[in-house]
Order: C-alpha cells, then structure tokens, then sequence
C-alpha cells in the first residue's frame, strides 16, 4: 500500500541515508516514501508476505464474483491485482493512490498480466475520485496517513452500496518490527471509537495478522 495521502514533514527529515535497498527500522521504512523505486521494492519484497499474509487475507475477505472494490492507497498492486483475480470478468477493482510513479508502475504490472478488470484512479489526498459506488473499501496501513479522516469517512459512506463494507487493516499501537514509527499509529480502539462516531458499525474482526488489527465495518447499527 502507498501510504503517500499525506507526507509530513516528519518524513522528509527521516530521508538521510537508508541501508540502501533494505530498510530495517520503521523510520527508515517510512524514509523510502520519498524514493518510488526503492519503496517500490520494499512493498513487493517477498519477505512482506510472512507478517502481511496475504493469502490468508484474501480467504477472510471472501471476495465474491460481480463486487466492486476501492483498493484506497493500492501503491505497487500487492492486494489491488489479488483482488483482481477474485472479482471475476463481472467485477471491478479501483486502484487508488495520490502518487504518479506508483500508478505508473501499477499500469505497467496490470499490462503485464492482462487484467481487464482492475484501473488505476491517480486521486487527491481529499477525494479517491470513484466512478460509481463500490461494495467495498480495502484500507491497508494507510489510514494513519489521511489528513482529514471525518471527510473521507464522509465520501465513502456516500460511495458504499447498502450492505457495503470497509475493511481497515493497519498496525497495532504497540511496538512492531515492521510499520510507521509508534505517534503515527492508531490504536484499534481509537479507530472503532472514530468508525462508531460517523454511523459505521464493527462487524467482524480478524486476529490472525501478527502486527496488524483486520476490523470490518458497516454502515448502520
């Protein structure tokens, strides 16, 4: 996921001289965000699959043919081209993301494999952009990033069918070896709080992620 909806000052202090390809601190981590290629390895990094899951992930979604998702912060495609092969020719995935050389990159990928069913939305840190409503919203370790939740909680509830779902996937508030540094964080508790508080409802919760919560909320109670 490109966590690149909003690059604090923060970051472009942490962007001294990095261990090259191979990022070992959560600092450095978030430092590669103003180096698309090297990020671009580091999401795409084998070695991501042991804490991200991926396929295990995918079986918890359970996506059906014919749904339309929002993949918001899709970066270089590591879950925007896996939900592609799961929405089948009747389905469509949006990848979202504010950053030219991660769409770039994910056109390329999408060429490549030949999907027709998934399409690139260079959007604005404030607005994902979607052409039609979507049956859900995958957020994975970028929510910390938006500068302006209520309002993006606001448009999405706008673009969600009934029934719709957003799925939050971000680190714990804890110390983790991989991840953004500890104040960027948010505590699964204050993300429900914040969810209850603009109308959506906790429906189900994941545990088996080692340093990430996995919650599923609805509109409505």
């Amino acid at each position: 996921m490109s966590p690149r909806f909003l690059i604090p000052t923060l970051l472009l202090a942490l962007a001294a001289p990095l261990t090259a390809q191979n990022p070992k601190t959560m600092a450095e981590m978030h430092a590669l965000h103003t180096n698309p290629e090297a990020y671009i390895k580091a999401l795409e990094d084998p070695e991501r699959d042991k804490y991200q899951k991926p396929h295990e992930v995918m079986t918890a979604l359970d996506v059906k043919d014919g749904e339309i998702i929002a993949d918001i912060g899709a970066g270089s495609g590591y879950f925007s081209l896996r939900l592609a092969r799961h929405v089948g020719a009747t389905g469509h995935v949006y990848a979202v993301d504010v950053s030219p050389d991660m769409t770039r990159h994910l056109n390329e990928r999408i060429a490549g494999a030949k999907l027709l069913n998934i399409s690139t939305i260079l959007a604005k840190p404030d607005d994902p952009f979607l052409p039609q409503p979507v049956n859900r919203f995958l957020i994975v370790d970028v929510w910390h990033h938006i500068a302006d939740q209520p309002a993006y909680l606001a448009l999405m509830k706008k673009s969600l069918t009934p029934g719709g779902e957003v799925v939050m996937i971000d680190f714990k508030k804890e110390a983790t070896p991989v991840g953004p540094p500890m104040d960027m964080k948010i505590a699964r508790e204050d993300l429900i709080t914040q969810m209850q508080a603009h109308g959506f409802t906790l429906v189900k919760e994941h545990t088996f992620l080692p340093y990430q919560y996995f919650l599923v909320f609805r509109v409505g109670p």
